[in-house]
């Protein structure tokens, strides 16, 4: 039987986590999210840190053709999407399951078996989630939201992004 994989892409506390995670549930599959991210740390040799915050930007881009330096070899964070896209390709081909943010739904964009699910929500209840949720403080959470909006919006909703060999 063919594997099922659905991937939840999602604004910055619209709440798509939870909704993966009872989807997974009420599917009796896995959810992958925070165990996604270890696997990424142990297998990368990079800081959980560094994962948490690079892991949702993809690489490249006409801009960085221009400024990066790849001369010497893939910098960091080209490293650091091959890994990710090795960890996020050998889940979805082992087993049916629903995978959480870090690019998946364009890792596997191409995968007849892969059901791609966009989650978001108003901007006031984001904030209101991201406060009483996430623990972001109230006076910063309308900027930490409108941050992770954009730096979201640049790995890939609507633009296409680039291919490493």
């Amino acid at each position: 039987m063919e594997n099922r994989i659905i991937t939840i892409s999602r604004e910055y506390g619209s709440g798509g986590r939870a909704i993966g995670r009872k989807l997974a549930e009420k599917l009796g599959i896995h959810c992958y999210d925070a165990e996604l991210l270890q696997r990424i740390v142990e297998k990368s040799g990079y800081s959980a840190e560094y994962v948490k915050e690079k892991g949702e930007e993809a690489p490249g881009g006409v801009l960085s053709m221009f400024v990066i330096d790849r001369s010497k070899g893939p910098t960091h964070q080209d490293t650091l999407w091959q890994v990710q896209k090795d960890v996020i390709t050998e889940i979805a081909d082992k087993e049916s399951c629903v995978i959480v943010g870090r690019c998946a739904d364009y890792i596997l964009e191409a995968r007849a078996d892969c059901l791609k699910v966009f989650v978001h929500a108003a901007f006031d209840k984001r904030v209101e989630r991201a406060i009483n949720e996430y623990g972001d403080p109230e006076e910063s959470a309308e900027k930490l939201v409108k941050e992770k909006d954009k730096r979201r919006m640049s790995v890939g909703r609507g633009k296409e992004l680039p291919r490493l060999p």
